[in-house]
């Protein structure tokens, strides 16, 4: 039997499934960017990929801060956070198993505007930043899968803002559930009204208000600390043309 912690994650290796890849220390890579590169530089990194258990609300890295690490996650959600110097706050991205985070690394750059923090609790690794730079100079096709992703995550960001600014919170709020569950696969997501208030930008009344409605028309069920989804097509069609734009360019991703 696997042990857990206090998060619910597994700590212990899982069985493997061919073709699955592991760490030198036998726990399974499930994020989408590691098991897209070739063998011989996936062998480059390998040893050096220190597995990780994400407690939701740690953060990975603060604004303007040198960058340490870079986190590929196999489990979980990764919020990219806006914070202005008054304290208000905003999500401007989102980071589950089908990248990494901060995305500034793929170009050499030391620092990030954001801050990263677990929005879903789950697990994955982190490379240094010394060590994935050394790597990334024998490694064009990991070299181009992260380019890509930043590429990608960037049109991410600037179509989160737009959205902020333009479109309804209900509209925002379901664009946000539909993004979430794609990269925790679960209709059951464990969020309170008061990160999401926050992480959409308003105030908590305005959310509950958002969510009633949503509830009242049987496309979510709320109770206090999680939201579970009823209806995914409904859902979908309550939300505002962002969600399906970034999956759009998210499918230009070509990853396995």
């Amino acid at each position: 039997m696997s042990k857990t912690d206090r998060t619910g994650v597994s700590s212990d290796p899982q069985p493997l499934h061919p073709g699955e890849r592991t760490n030198t220390a036998g726990k399974p890579v499930a994020n989408t960017l590691l098991l897209s590169i070739p063998d011989s530089e996936f062998a480059l990194i390998r040893a050096q990929l220190q597995f990780v258990v994400l407690p939701r609300y740690r953060s990975l890295h603060e604004p303007n801060r040198k960058l340490e690490f870079a986190y590929f996650l196999n489990t979980g959600m990764v919020s990219l956070v806006f914070a202005t110097r008054s304290g208000e706050s905003v999500e401007v991205g989102v980071v589950g198993n089908e990248g990494f985070t901060p995305v500034a690394m793929a170009a050499g750059i030391t620092r990030s505007p954001h801050r990263a923090v677990i929005q879903i609790a789950g697990a994955g690794f982190k490379l240094s930043g010394e060590v994935l730079e050394t790597a990334l100079q024998s490694s064009p096709q990991f070299q181009k899968l992260l380019n890509r992703y930043a590429a990608v995550h960037g049109m991410q960001v600037a179509q989160t803002a737009g959205c902020n600014r333009l479109h309804n919170l209900e509209q925002r709020l379901c664009r946000w559930l539909l993004l979430t569950q794609d990269r925790v696969e679960s209709g059951l997501l464990r969020i309170t009204h008061e990160f999401l208030a926050m992480m959409l930008g308003t105030d908590r009344p305005s959310v509950s208000l958002a969510a009633g409605s949503l509830q009242k028309r049987h496309i979510i069920e709320y109770t206090h600390g999680a939201v579970k989804i009823l209806n995914r097509k409904k859902l979908e069609s309550s939300a505002c043309e962002c969600y399906g734009i970034t999956q759009l360019f998210n499918g230009e991703l070509g990853l396995k």
